[in-house]
C-alpha cells in the first residue's frame, strides 16, 4: 500500500509538470523550432542528471540483454513522442496538447494487454471507444482550421507512442537506478536528433534565444519537465501497474487547459469540454475496472 502512494504521488507529480510543460512549449516554440527544442531539453537534461547522478555516486553499469528495451525507451518515448508533442503543441493550442494527450492511459490499457499481459475487459475496449470518439470531437471540430487539426493528429500520435513508452518502462529491471535509466534514455534522444538538428542550428536567432523567457523556459523544460518530470513518471510506473498509472494523467490536461486560459488567453469551445468529458470518462472506467 506505502509503495502504491508514493507511486500514486510521483505520478501527479509529473502529469501536473507536463500540464505546465504545454504553455512553457507554446511560448518557446514561437523562437525555436520543434526539432532543435526537443535537442535542446534533452541535452540541458543529460547534463543535469548526469551530475545528479554522479554526486549521489550511482552505479552506471547496465547488462547488455537490457540495452534493447532502454533504446526502445529512448527511441518512442523520448524521441518520437516528445517530437510530436511539441510539433502537435506549435501547430495548435496548449489547451488542446494537454487533452489530446490524455488519452493515454487508454492506450497504455491496449499496450498492457499485448506486451505485459494485463487483463483487457469489456470496460476497457468502452474506455478507448470513448476516449477516441473524444478526440475525434477536438480534432474533428469544424470550427478548427486544417493547421490545427494537423496538429491534433500528430498529438495522438505523441500520447500512442508515449503509452507503449510507460509500457516498455516496465520491462526494465527494477534494480536499475531511475536517475540513470532516464539519463541514458535521454542521451538516446540527443544522439537520435543530433544530425538532424546541427544543420539547423545556425538558422536560430541567438539575441532571441537569450532572452529570459525562452531561457528560462528552455531550463525549465530540460531540467523541472525532462530530468523531473521523466524521473518521477518512470519511478511511479515501477510501483504501479501501467493501466491504473495512466488515471494520473488526469492532472496534466488539468493544468495545461487551465494555465492556456491563465497565462495564454486561450478560449474554451463547447466542442472542447464535449471531446474532454469523453476522454475522461473513458479513462475514468479504466481506473474503475482495476
Amino acid at each position: 500500500m506505502r509503495n502504491l502512494v508514493i507511486g500514486a504521488i510521483f505520478l501527479s507529480l509529473a502529469a501536473s509538470i507536463w500540464g505546465a510543460m504545454y504553455v512553457v512549449v507554446k511560448v518557446v516554440v514561437e523562437v525555436v523550432p520543434p526539432l532543435e527544442l526537443v535537442w535542446m531539453r534533452y541535452l540541458i537534461a543529460v547534463i543535469a542528471l548526469s551530475i545528479i547522478g554522479i554526486m549521489m555516486r550511482q552505479s552506471w553499469k547496465i547488462a547488455k540483454k537490457d540495452w534493447l528495451i532502454i533504446f526502445l525507451v529512448g527511441l518512442i518515448g523520448n524521441t518520437i513522442s516528445i517530437v510530436t508533442q511539441e510539433m502537435g503543441t506549435m501547430l495548435s493550442t496548449a489547451q488542446m496538447g494537454a487533452i489530446i494527450t490524455a488519452t493515454t492511459p487508454a492506450f497504455m490499457v491496449v499496450f498492457a494487454r499485448l506486451i505485459l499481459k494485463e487483463s483487457i475487459t469489456l470496460k476497457k475496449c468502452l474506455s478507448i471507444a470513448l476516449a477516441t470518439i473524444g478526440v475525434g470531437i477536438i480534432v474533428g471540430n469544424g470550427q478548427i482550421d486544417v493547421t490545427q487539426q494537423l496538429g491534433g493528429l500528430y498529438l495522438l500520435l505523441a500520447a500512442l507512442t508515449w503509452a507503449l513508452m510507460s509500457v516498455l518502462v516496465k520491462k526494465i529491471p527494477s534494480h536499475y537506478s531511475q536517475i540513470v535509466v532516464t539519463t541514458y534514455t535521454s542521451m538516446i534522444a540527443v544522439m537520435l536528433l543530433t544530425p538532424f538538428v546541427l544543420p539547423r542550428l545556425q538558422n536560430l536567432d541567438l539575441a532571441s534565444v537569450l532572452q529570459p523567457t525562452i531561457s528560462g523556459g528552455l531550463l525549465y523544460l530540460g531540467i523541472i519537465s525532462t530530468a523531473g518530470g521523466f524521473l518521477l513518471w518512470n519511478k511511479g510506473l515501477q510501483l504501479m501497474n501501467a493501466s491504473s498509472g495512466g488515471l494520473f494523467f488526469f492532472f496534466q490536461p488539468i493544468v495545461g487547459t487551465f494555465l492556456g486560459w491563465l497565462l495564454l488567453g486561450e478560449t474554451i469551445g463547447l466542442s472542447f469540454w464535449i471531446g474532454s468529458l469523453l476522454i475522461f470518462s473513458g479513462v475514468f472506467i479504466v481506473i474503475r475496472d482495476e
